[in-house]
């Protein structure tokens, strides 16, 4: 077993246990976390990021960034990526594939908004459908469930969710295009069918936000923000079909595993060589749950868009509703990256982890790409969230990631025992923040103190250097699922 003693500081905020083939382990083992961090982080997380740095094929180093906590197999807050002759593995990527966020700006103020904001809130919540096993207002034909996983964001703005510009300003422009519906199964495309174009329970959210402290005027500016400015930000997956998804294939992984008698020091790493038909199979199958998850979001968007039309009675072009930018937070995609002094396309993994492309990477849209790839960091529930901008030292540390939210500190049901709804909605309500929720235990459970301090995780990672901070954004209205 590996936890806090055998950590080593690198340098301000970053610490490694040292590569130990005696334990297994190919590459070293990095995490980026504040001194208070390392005092309360959970040995089980810093074993599994050990434990990855012992799979086939890994590269340079197995990390662990600012929001790390105890997952499936991998840590939340996990990278890692894999030559071509290394290993794919589910648990790298998790339940809910490309769960993620999206940032709509607006060129109104929280001053003009204010008249607005109830029944904003209002219209937002009977809308946008929320909660556990929640169906979407559009209801898939059977017929279209593999155009949605084939074409993600595409499908939908082509159906009218949207305006082809969106796709710009997407990762990936909203659709993994190695997408195969046909090896998907039966069971996750019914799960999909009735969900389409709706949040989810759990931390999924919806937040009408102001642009508070900017950091950086230069990439504030490059990004179209300033002081005071409305935006919305939307954080949804891929429901109940990306679940079915990873289940279905971490079944035939373990299989693989065994058959191969590969390796790897916990079962939950059930993993497959990158050639083999089964990594194959599962990469095609996350592609389409990934584009599931990027139509969803661009459905919620649209909704937003019209909530904004009907109760402002102004057009979204007008509102200047514009798409700021989509990243993922659960994927596993094939990258070019510098190992050494060679550049390497490699399958890197990111869980609960966030892109963070440094200047000049051609995947960065054209208004964005001297400054870097936009990084959007939600806070919990009623605490501020943070839009920061991917660096080159990203590029050369962590495959071009960065941390993804806040990382929970106590479980759902700690949560429940530790705070009521009611205390919990008061203190929301004192901050002149509106609430809604589907189910009132999801207030207690998201409570903000059964996250870790957002702050301390977008500091750590401005200044470790993984990202850079460039402007917080305060909750004015919350719509939970």
């Amino acid at each position: 077993m590996v936890g806090k003693t055998d950590l080593e500081k690198i340098r301000d905020c970053v610490y490694e246990i040292p590569r130990n083939p005696n334990k297994g382990m190919k590459v070293p083992a990095r995490i980026y976390l504040d001194e208070e961090s390392v005092k309360t982080i959970d040995d089980g997380a810093i074993q599994q990021v050990a434990n990855v740095a012992c799979l086939k094929g890994i590269q340079k180093r197995s990390i662990g960034l600012p929001d790390i906590h105890f997952g499936y197999g991998f840590s939340i807050g996990g990278v890692a990526a894999f030559s071509d002759n290394g290993v794919i593995s589910p648990g790298g990527v998790g339940f809910d594939i490309n769960c993620g966020v999206r940032l709509l700006k607006t060129n109104i103020t929280k001053e003009d908004i204010k008249p607005y904001m109830n029944d904003l809130v209002d219209e937002l919540f009977k809308k946008i459908p929320s909660g556990l096993g929640s169906n979407g207002i559009k209801h898939l034909k059977e017929t279209e469930i593999d155009d949605v996983l084939q074409n993600g964001a595409k499908w939908a703005v082509e159906n009218g969710y949207g305006w082809d510009e969106d796709l710009k300003f997407m990762e990936e422009n909203g659709c993994i295009e190695t997408a195969n519906p046909d090896v998907v199964s039966v069971k996750a495309k019914r799960r999909g069918i009735p969900q389409l174009g709706s949040l989810g329970s759990g931390n999924h959210f919806l937040e009408i936000q102001s642009i508070g402290d900017i950091y950086d005027e230069e990439i504030s500016k490059a990004y179209g923000l300033e002081k005071d400015q409305i935006v919305i930000l939307i954080h949804s997956g891929s429901r109940g079909c990306g679940y079915q998804i990873c289940a279905d294939n971490l079944r035939e992984m373990d299989k693989v595993s065994k058959r191969l008698k590969m390796d790897i020091p916990d079962r939950q790493l059930a993993c497959a060589p990158v050639e083999s038909d089964e990594a194959q199979k599962y990469l095609q199958a996350m592609a389409a749950g990934a584009n599931y998850a990027w139509t969803n979001r661009q459905m919620i968007q649209h909704w937003v868009r019209e909530t904004f039309e009907d109760v402002l009675k102004q057009d979204a072009d007008t509102l200047g509703l514009n798409l700021l930018y989509d990243v993922a937070h659960n994927i596993v995609k094939c990258e070019e990256h510098k190992v050494g002094k060679n550049t390497k396309e490699l399958y890197v993994h990111r869980k609960g982890a966030t892109r963070a492309f440094g200047p000049g990477r051609k995947e960065i849209p054209e208004e964005y790409r001297n400054v870097g790839q936009p990084v959007l960091i939600p806070g919990t529930m009623g605490t501020a969230s943070y839009i920061l901008a991917g660096t080159e030292t990203a590029m050369k540390e962590t495959f071009g990631s960065t941390a993804h939210g806040a990382g929970r500190v106590l479980s759902r049901s700690g949560a429940k025992k530790e705070f009521t709804p009611e205390e919990i909605t008061k203190q929301m309500n004192e901050k002149g923040i509106i609430i809604k929720a589907n189910s009132q235990p999801v207030i207690a459970e998201e409570a903000p103190n059964a996250y870790k301090d957002v702050d301390s995780v977008v500091k750590t990672a401005d200044k470790t250097g993984i990202s850079k901070l460039v402007a917080q954004m305060k909750p004015l209205g919350v719509i939970k699922g």
